[in-house]
């Protein structure tokens, strides 16, 4: 099922339960599915990679938002912020942990022969693409260098 069908069936039934958090999560999603779909060179459709990359973003910006928030000592702005991420998530495909990732990490680093941080870049690059969806970037960019450090 392709994922503007899943949002739809989400949206119903958070609709009839009256579920604002929910539903305010959900039509970002949609909307931002929609915006992305009549972008010029969209052609027709969106893959399900640029469906998952899509959805990090917006994960990635409520998050950001929320620490900003947080910082300012801003709680009720931050609360449906992270309420939204809660929500936004369950449309990813599940996480890795970090000692999968550090699994992944180490290997890679093996099979490019990366030595110390000149080579962050190229082993950055292969572990995002493998791991894609599946991991955030700033998990994989610290386990990165920590390895190659």
């Amino acid at each position: 099922m392709a994922l503007q069908d899943k949002v739809m069936e989400h949206m119903k039934v958070a609709m009839k339960g009256k579920d604002k958090v929910t539903l305010e999560s959900l039509r970002a999603i949609k909307s931002a599915l929609l915006l992305a779909q009549t972008e010029a060179g969209a052609g027709n459709g969106l893959s399900e990679a640029d469906e998952v990359k899509l959805v990090q973003k917006l994960v990635k910006q409520r998050k950001d938002s929320a620490a900003i928030f947080q910082k300012q000592g801003r709680h009720d702005l931050a609360d449906p912020e992270l309420a939204q991420v809660a929500v936004i998530e369950q449309f990813l495909p599940e996480q890795l942990s970090e000692g999968e990732i550090e699994k992944v990490v180490v290997e890679t680093i093996a099979k490019t022969g990366a030595e110390g941080m000149k080579d962050m870049g190229k082993v950055m690059g292969m572990v995002s693409k493998q791991l894609a969806g599946q991991a955030d970037g700033k998990t994989i960019s610290t386990i990165v260098k920590n390895k190659l450090a």
